[in-house]
């Protein structure tokens, strides 16, 4: 996955100290992980998503053709409505994810770092007739995040993503810097991964691989319409939800707080029982440092591990708290 093309201006705000990898291009937070942690809890501030790729899809006919490419049912998606959706692969496997809102003319879409070319790709090349226009707006536009119960009003004729977990808002880039300085304070990204994690909300390239189902990490409940068929991989979906036995499983870890490291993405998981030089059994997706629970993480473990069986992440001891049901 590449990281993002530019830097965001709001690096130049005090204390902020760069996210790496992916997220680069953006703050991982301002000097203060709890504090910026405790004020998204409590519903104020802002967190900077600029590093995330915007795409515009427009023309009479979007819905409906997005519809027809997507696991989520929007061919009637009222206007303001926000949704999520995934494109999978042939054999069902996660490809992308895509956070959506429709504002009555135009569908907005933001996806993670380094995705949106190979997204805009695949979405060109399934155009057809369809009166349709795919357009990249990443250079023109920049998502923030406002968390729930903010009080920063949304700049007029922006688009807005509203969820239970707060507002994402598709500003034009030049107005990043009058924007932060209306809504402050600035949250870093860490601290929202945080509250991702404590949240148990699987992200694409964090809790997903190459072999990744929707019904391993939870996404049947969110980005899965599963009365809506004739979408690429749908088979795979509706034969796996059937049978009911996906072959791994998202959970929800409680870290050893006397370790002063956290284990990182793709750290090994084992059972605690049989000792660190056990077999592997999966791996930690993220982890973090939480303002109120301590260090905690998701993981992606095969379906038959026992739910109540503590585990060993790396050499850490953790305790598993199920997210989807075996």
């Amino acid at each position: 996955m590449k990281t993002t093309e530019s830097q965001s201006p709001l690096l130049t705000l005090p204390g902020a100290v760069a996210a790496e990898g992916v997220d680069a291009g953006v703050a991982a937070h301002y000097g203060d992980l709890f504090r910026e942690q405790r004020a998204l809890a409590d519903g104020r501030g802002f967190v900077d998503l600029s590093h995330r790729g915007v795409l515009a899809v427009e023309g009479p006919e979007r819905l409906a053709w997005l519809h027809l490419l997507l696991t989520q049912h929007v061919s009637a998606l009222p206007a303001g409505q926000a949704t999520e959706a995934l494109v999978l692969s042939a054999n069902g496997h996660v490809e992308h994810h895509l956070s959506l809102v429709d504002d009555g003319t135009t569908t907005w879409l933001h996806v993670e770092p380094g995705t949106r070319e190979a997204l805009a790709g695949y979405l060109e090349s399934m155009k057809f007739f369809y009166r349709v226009e795919v357009v990249d707006r990443t250079a023109e536009y920049a998502v923030v995040h406002l968390p729930a119960g903010s009080i920063t009003p949304t700049p007029e004729g922006a688009a807005v993503r509203e969820t239970p977990d707060g507002r994402d808002v598709f500003l034009p880039r030049t107005d990043l810097a009058a924007f932060a300085e209306a809504a402050g304070p600035a949250i870093g990204l860490l601290a929202l991964e945080a509250l991702r994690v404590e949240a148990q909300r699987p992200r694409l390239g964090f809790e997903t691989d190459h072999r990744t189902i929707p019904h391993e990490v939870g996404w049947l409940a969110s980005a899965v319409h599963l009365d809506k068929g004739c979408y690429r991989g749908q088979e795979t979906v509706a034969r796996v939800h059937n049978l009911g036995k996906p072959p791994r499983r998202l959970v929800f870890l409680h870290l050893d707080g006397s370790e002063v490291h956290l284990p990182p993405h793709g750290a090994p998981l084992r059972l605690a029982a049989d000792g660190p030089e056990s077999r592997v059994l999966g791996f930690v997706t993220t982890s973090a440092r939480h303002h109120e629970l301590g260090p905690i993480a998701l993981g992606l473990i095969k379906r038959n591990v026992p739910v109540d069986a503590p585990l060993l992440a790396e050499e850490t001891a953790a305790a598993q708290e199920v997210v989807v049901a075996p």
